[in-house]
């Protein structure tokens, strides 16, 4: 499979009453063809975020916009463009990092969180020298993360994300 030099090509999901951002590396090749983030069918990010929260698992793009700003979790990727083959974090390379500037300075997002530990180096290597904001790593919801069951993901991710309005995130 040969390197391809791909632009992020969707927003990301927030607004001013956002608290927490999760942070994925760069869209898979199934999240680029349905234009929304963690669109393999076997990623687990949706039933994770929906068994967090305690609502049902979204399905549409919107369906899953509203939970997440319901629950004022924001998402984005850590990557704006870079070369990749295929889905493959292990190979990206030529990284040019979004700047999460404006969603600092204009929500209430105090926590970071990286979904596995590729968005977690490239954070730290390309976006906290700006914002100066930690990062907190939490297990990959991705088919690749076969090590981490569907509960023991659920069960990390409700123990480190909470939001300040006394709901679970």
């Amino acid at each position: 499979m040969e390197y391809q030099t791909l632009q992020h090509e969707f927003p990301p999901v927030w607004d001013g009453e956002s608290e927490i951002l999760i942070l994925g590396s760069f869209p898979s090749v199934k999240s680029r063809e349905q234009g929304f983030f963690y669109g393999h069918p076997r990623n687990r990010f949706w039933k994770v975020i929906a068994a967090v929260t305690g609502q049902d698992e979204p399905v549409t793009v919107e369906e899953k916009k509203k939970l997440l700003l319901a629950q004022n979790i924001a998402i984005w990727d850590v990557i704006a463009s870079c070369q990749i083959k295929g889905s493959s974090d292990s190979s990206i390379r030529e990284v040019v990092a979004n700047d999460i500037t404006e969603m600092l300075e204009k929500s209430k997002i105090k926590r970071i969180f990286a979904n596995g530990k590729t968005a977690e180096r490239l954070y730290n290597k390309y976006i906290y020298p700006q914002s100066k904001v930690p990062i907190m790593v939490l297990p990959s919801t991705s088919p690749a993360n076969a090590a981490w069951s569907l509960e023991r993901l659920t069960e990390e991710y409700r123990k480190k994300i909470t939001v300040s309005n006394g709901k679970e995130a």
